[in-house]
């Protein structure tokens, strides 16, 4: 294998117990589930990849900001450090916290987002679909073509597809797209990165139809990073001179912050124009949804550890440190000739589900069984990047196809060592080899209206 661990650039100093159970107990324990991985308990999880958010281990510098931490309902320190981080790191001219990504959405979606109206991207995770959707908008993805073949090398395959956005905007109408977001980096297209020039472009057809461009930058540090590995004119500058450019081209972002910030919770949103209009209803949205402006839904503590965790997440070292994760495990499935998104993203690796079981139609969910089987042979808990998260057309009802079946094996930060990557290696490896054998994949028996895969219940499909 010619991809080395990258060494921690940190020392361990507490540790947590975790345990495996036997294959019958985990058996037993994803039927009492109805085969919903997020219907397990942890303690009934051995390695937990079921996300990157908010899963991550802090530093000894944020457990000490956790301790002090400002309390004051309106006004506390702790909220103006954030603030003062976030105009640094940015160059935005208003921050405004919430307590995690989807509340940034549901406050800012609101003020642009009604009946009629589209949202275009260059690819919608579920919870933000789900936003645009609940304003009554409808979503629209716009990835580069060669997102759609996961074993296509290409170092931005997180692009938006500029040519097809424009022609969409023109299709519906400028006045009546109300948002693009570009998602950096792309998770759904497997934590792919976003080239500077990419968000340049798109910035400028914004700009062209007097549409507003918002930023999903809820993995903006380890984009950045691919940036300066890949694009040429980035080679020398920091990552924060690199997010500065990124940010510089939107209106806007909205953050989920408990990835690329290191934390166990909190979200911004980030406005450009300290003079803009929609200051004042995401305020008033905040209030009415979140809490009082200067807290969004966090203790004082929480605010302390963010304006910490927004520079930690900058650092060279641990991104390199981070990134190195993803490609060990990746080379690992080179080895054993196990198909995924490649090149390997940032926060991820993202199997091939559709791949491994050829013998299983979409609708059967190749991204759910896999995860399903991960977690019967080594107690590893994933998710399905795939129809099953898609769900079905807001209008028809039908069930959607989607452009890929993936299991995502989503890494928290600092939390997980190289064994623990060879049993993921290892447990992929076996399941491989006896792919052929699954015939069915599994239905659903109960489903709510929406963001489904958190709660829906299935059953095998038998003979």
């Amino acid at each position: 294998m010619a991809v080395k661990y990258i060494p921690e650039p940190f020392r361990i100093k507490m540790v947590e117990p975790i345990k495996m159970l036997t294959r019958k107990e985990r058996e037993e324990k994803i039927k009492e589930a109805n085969y919903n991985l997020f219907n397990l308990a942890g303690q009934d999880v051995y390695i937990d990849l079921l996300t990157d958010s908010g899963t991550n281990a802090m530093s000894d510098q944020m457990w000490a900001g956790i301790m002090r931490g400002d309390e004051a309902y309106a006004g506390s320190s702790s909220y103006y450090k954030l603030v003062e981080a976030g105009k640094d790191i940015f160059n935005y001219g208003f921050i405004q916290p919430v307590h995690q990504g989807r509340a940034a959405e549901k406050v800012l979606f609101g003020t642009v987002l009604s009946e009629g109206k589209v949202a275009i991207s260059n690819m919608f995770f579920d919870t933000t679909r789900a936003h645009v959707e609940l304003c009554g908008a409808r979503a629209i993805d716009c990835v580069v073509e060669e997102a759609k073949d996961p074993a296509k090398r290409a170092p931005f395959k997180g692009n938006m597809d500029v040519k097809k956005m424009e022609k969409i905007i023109l299709e519906y109408g400028p006045e009546n797209v109300g948002l693009v977001v570009i998602t950096v980096t792309n998770n759904s297209a497997g934590g792919q990165p976003v080239s500077v020039q990419n968000v340049r472009d798109v910035a400028a057809v914004c700009k062209k139809y007097n549409i507003l461009l918002d930023i999903d930058a809820a993995r903006y540090a380890e984009n950045a990073y691919f940036i300066k590995l890949r694009e040429e004119e980035f080679k020398d500058a920091s990552i924060k001179e690199i997010v500065r450019t990124i940010f510089a081209c939107a209106d806007m972002f909205t953050m989920s912050s408990k990835k690329d910030c290191v934390v166990s919770m909190g979200g911004l949103i980030g406005i450009k124009d300290a003079d803009s209009p929609l200051i004042l209803p995401i305020k008033a949205r905040c209030i009415s949804f979140e809490g009082f402006t200067t807290y969004g839904g966090l203790s004082g503590r929480d605010l302390e550890a963010l304006a910490l965790g927004l520079y930690e997440g900058l650092d060279e070292n641990y991104l390199r440190y981070r990134i190195g994760q993803m490609e060990y495990l990746a080379a690992r499935l080179d080895d054993a000739g196990i198909a995924y998104q490649s090149p390997v993203g940032g926060h991820g690796v993202f199997v091939d589900a559709k791949a491994m079981f050829l013998q299983l139609p979409y609708y059967e969910f190749p991204g759910q069984v896999l995860a399903i089987e991960l977690y019967k042979e080594a107690g590893i808990r994933t998710c399905d990047i795939g129809s099953y998260m898609l769900g079905n057309d807001p209008d028809t009802k039908e069930q959607l196809h989607a452009d890929f079946e993936f299991t995502r094996l989503a890494i928290p930060r600092r939390v997980y060592t190289q064994a623990h990557f060879d049993v993921m290696a290892d447990a992929l490896i076996a399941i491989k080899e006896r792919a052929h054998e699954i015939k069915h994949g599994y239905k659903i028996t109960w489903e709510p209206p929406i963001l489904r895969h958190f709660q829906a219940s299935l059953v095998p499909i038998e003979e």
